[in-house]
């Protein structure tokens, strides 16, 4: 299994970064690159819309409000990996002032190499974290 990871520390309250991005449908909030996000089967399957117009569907294996994480598998995507299991969690620090979100994912790849399958996962979840930034620096400034 391939795997990837991104890192963001952020000057705000774990608790405020939460309710931004631990709601299983609330990708559309933060992340410019689904603009569109429906749920199905009780809230446990998201199926997003990408700017191409590519439909992602994906499962939730696991959520904890309280350890402010959530598992999630993809069940359908225009990616090169199968198997692929992730995990969003927020992270208080300084005594919940600030926060470290951590993105990462393992996977199988599909006609790509390891190598190729890290670096695309990796590149998303680093962009997707940026955009968590901005969304945020907005809604402070």
């Amino acid at each position: 299994m391939a795997q990837a990871s991104a890192t963001i520390t952020l000057p705000v309250a774990a608790d405020r970064v939460w309710q931004l991005i631990g709601g299983f449908d609330s990708l559309p909030d933060w992340l410019p690159y689904i603009p569109k996000s429906e749920l199905s089967e009780g809230g446990r399957v998201r199926r997003l819309v990408n700017p191409d117009g590519n439909a992602i569907v994906e499962r939730l294996e696991a959520f904890d409000n309280s350890a402010r994480s959530y598992t999630y598998s993809i069940l359908q995507a225009p990616f090169p990996v199968s198997g692929y299991r992730s995990t969003l969690r927020v992270v208080g620090i300084d005594g919940d002032q600030s926060s470290r979100v951590e993105w990462s994912g393992e996977f199988t790849p599909a006609g790509v190499s390891d190598e190729d399958a890290s670096a695309l996962f990796g590149g998303i979840y680093r962009d997707g974290l940026s955009a968590l930034q901005a969304t945020l620096a907005k809604a402070t400034a």
